[in-house]
């Protein structure tokens, strides 16, 4: 997490993170599988732009990941939303929004 994000120390297990685009170099996409075997991992992974080494570590995870969503959702989905993804079918649908 960058420092002083607002969501800094916000658990991300069994969520669906959006990203604007992805950071972090070779190990970062190989601590997909480390967080996935400790059960802190998220349910997928939306990215505006992603990279190969994220993809391979999400694939290896067996965490969804997908990218390049027209319109951004980040503009539509809020921290705390229920969402749903299917991005086999470039589906994603809002099922309850935060209180």
């Amino acid at each position: 997490t960058k420092p002083g994000h607002h969501l800094e120390g916000t658990s991300i297990a069994d969520k669906i993170c959006f990203f604007p685009t992805a950071k972090g170099g070779i190990a970062a996409g190989w601590a997909f599988y480390d967080i996935k075997w400790k059960k802190i991992a998220p349910k997928a992974f939306v990215f505006g732009v992603t990279n190969p080494v994220m993809v391979q570590g999400a694939v290896f995870a067996g965490i969804p990941i997908t990218e390049g969503w027209e319109p951004d959702p980040r503009g539509v989905v809020n921290t705390g939303d229920w969402v749903r993804v299917d991005p086999a079918r470039r589906v994603i649908e809002v099922m309850r929004r935060a209180a």
